[in-house]
């Protein structure tokens, strides 16, 4: 389970600057995860773990921080299903910082959906819109109502 977690975290980049091979991005899912909450709620018959009260999940290189974080698991081999996090949620990688009220990973389809007004900044570059998906295995994005802001760097 903390294998399939991590790669939940690190599948939430958005916008990211520059664009990975496969086994790039495997290469960055490696490696540890610390989950910090208030709070942890354990049902089996339901095959859920919930996160609540500043819940806080780290990898080597990125961090989410969310109100609460309902992780959805299979019966006989314990994966990740889906990853539902809400209130407040802030993933931050490198320079990057994405924002939302909500996000919710979907393991068999392999996306991430941020709603409840996502932003994405890449340092005073930001993207906007209503809802924000991000197709992980096909590396790319889908913005509902986009609003887009290019600080040219010529202007630096």
């Amino acid at each position: 389970m903390l294998k399939q977690f991590s790669i939940i975290s690190i599948l939430f980049i958005l916008l990211n600057s520059a664009v990975l091979s496969a086994e790039e991005q495997k290469m960055q899912v490696k490696g540890p995860i610390n989950i910090t909450s208030e709070t942890l709620t354990s049902d089996n018959k339901a095959h859920t773990a919930l996160f609540e009260g500043k819940v806080v999940a780290k990898t080597t290189d990125t961090t989410i921080h969310a109100d609460k974080m309902l992780v959805f698991y299979s019966e006989g081999s314990g994966e990740v299903t889906k990853i539902e996090s809400t209130g407040n949620v802030r993933l931050l990688k490198g320079g990057r910082l994405i924002t939302s009220q909500a996000a919710t990973y979907y393991a068999d389809e392999d996306k991430v959906i941020f709603t409840g007004e996502p932003r994405a900044e890449d340092g005073e570059n930001v993207v906007t819109g209503a809802v924000m998906t991000y197709y992980i295995s096909q590396d790319r994005s889908y913005v509902e109502k986009s609003k887009v802001f290019l600080k040219n760097k010529k202007d630096k």
